[in-house]
């Protein structure tokens, strides 16, 4: 069959190239000039800096994609584990030294709590077990909702109707243990005071598989995947937005796709890799979706969006890891005031990113390459960006010039800032939101966008929007089940 799959984040490489696998005539389609969607790369002056994901986990995930066409992963792109995982900091100056040696992290624990050693062994047991039975559906479709019951004794064993939150301070009682093991949520888009304590499968998936990072930056891993998928035989066009999904109304089936350049590509199935709410209210005419209208898109419930500031230092800060969690003075208000209030708070916390720390080939010889970024609030809050940004960008880099990074000011050498217009711009991303869909109970599994729409039989969706959500295993997950969704309908 002939398919277009618009986008090429991961996945929309991941359903491209299993679908490739099957034999299948396969054109992805992007939008910008680079692929790779919300992991695409900026490069200035010396400078790499990943814009998106730079977390990788699940790595079988990644093998799978090469060992089924028998070619091995690092002949394309070379995964490092990370020690630590992660620095999580406090404003107190303590700083909780995460990784994946269990009996390094009880250390941890006990240097922060003797006490709550034994509620985080309790913890992490019952991770396990929520670890066994939600991997378990990260690569099962949920199309009908019979699929959903099947898995609702499991659901309540397990008290998905619990928050992560909730679920952590039921074993652990010291506040800063209480973020360090509930932050997690955030990675996906989801505020671990209203994410169903699925999420905190989390804990597990990092303690048995570990951290990694691919050397090159994570755009070291598209390029992997776009070679492997044109090496198959794919085609890859760039600069190529798509304007409209061109539906027989008669049929009610996807018959290809329209650029914005007025070039119309025919195909027998179509693959959105693109943003689940725009692709329906934007690409898809109204009077072909019953079912997934305006309005109901509207109604959903959208994860935060992000400030992020790239830049370069002319010299390197060695105090400083891989992956920090700086977490600011109040942890649940912030976070009800990104997803509830939806306002700009003067406070905030923070993820660090120094890939230099593991990779100096990122930036000139003596220099580090960072990222740092602050979860805000999505468009659907009145925060006037055009007069914010700036004096938001200039209290982050104050605040990590006062505690982390000594004489800041002096030692930068280029900087590049994004804020919630450009995942709406760039992105077509809805209301500039940097996850899509928010992960709650009620926009889980059945209840999140499905992977083949219920209006247009031939019109699959990967991707962050999509089940089963956000981050890197769930987006690969996604275009597995997109291609096995579409290899089943032949067979």
């Amino acid at each position: 069959m002939r398919i277009v799959v618009i986008g090429s984040g991961f996945g929309g490489l991941a359903a491209a190239i299993r679908l490739r696998q099957q034999g299948h005539d396969v054109t992805i389609v992007e939008k910008r000039d680079k692929p790779g969607g919300r992991a695409y790369v900026y490069e200035m002056e010396g400078f790499t800096f990943d814009a998106g994901p730079t977390i990788i986990t699940a790595p079988w995930l990644i093998h799978e994609l090469f060992q089924r066409s028998g070619k091995r992963t690092e002949d394309y792109v070379s995964l490092v584990p990370i020690d630590p995982f992660y620095n999580i900091r406090f404003p107190d100056g303590s700083t909780f030294r995460y990784t994946g040696n269990r009996d390094e992290v009880i250390a941890e624990v006990r240097k922060f709590s003797p006490a709550d050693v034994p509620g985080y062994l309790r913890f992490s047991d019952a991770t396990e077990a929520i670890f066994e039975a939600g991997m378990a559906l990260i690569d099962t479709p949920f199309e009908r909702f019979t699929d959903m019951l099947k898995v609702v004794p499991d659901l309540v064993r397990l008290r998905a109707d619990r928050s992560v939150a909730k679920f952590v301070n039921s074993h652990i009682r010291d506040p800063r243990l209480q973020q360090v093991f509930s932050f997690n949520p955030l990675l996906v888009g989801g505020n671990p005071f209203q994410s169903t304590s699925i999420y905190a499968l989390i804990h597990t998936l990092e303690q048995k598989w570990g951290i990694w990072f691919a050397m090159g930056g994570t755009g070291a891993l598209v390029r992997g995947l776009v070679t492997l998928f044109t090496e198959l035989g794919g085609t890859l066009r760039l600069s190529s937005e798509v304007d409209e999904i061109t539906v027989n109304a008669a049929s009610r089936r996807a018959t290809g796709v329209r650029l914005a350049s007025g070039e119309s590509i025919s195909s027998d199935v179509v693959v959105s890799n693109g943003d689940v709410a725009q692709t329906y209210m934007q690409l898809v005419q109204g009077a072909v979706r019953p079912k997934n209208t305006d309005r109901r898109m509207k109604r959903k419930r959208y994860s935060m969006s992000l400030f992020v500031i790239y830049f370069g230092t002319n010299r390197t800060y060695q105090n400083v890891a891989h992956h920090e969690i700086i977490l600011g003075p109040r942890y649940k208000e912030l976070l009800d005031d990104i997803f509830t209030h939806k306002s700009l708070a003067s406070d905030f916390s923070l993820y660090l990113h120094r890939p230099t720390a593991t990779d100096p080939s990122l930036a000139p010889p003596g220099c580090d390459s960072f990222y740092v970024l602050s979860p805000v609030p999505n468009l659907a809050g009145d925060v006037d960006w055009a007069t914010a940004a700036k004096p938001y960008r200039d209290s982050i880099m104050a605040f990590l010039e006062a505690r982390y990074l000594p004489d800041l000011s002096k030692h930068l050498v280029i900087e590049h800032v994004i804020d919630p217009r450009n995942f709406r711009d760039d992105l077509n991303s809805y209301l500039g939101s940097a996850f899509s869909v928010e992960p709650i109970l009620t926009q889980s599994a059945w209840f999140r966008p499905h992977n083949r729409s219920e209006d247009i039989e031939n019109l699959y969706f990967a991707g962050a929007g999509t089940h089963p959500g956000a981050g890197l295993p769930g987006v690969l997950s996604s275009g597995k089940i997109v291609a096995d969704l579409i290899g089943g309908e032949l067979r």
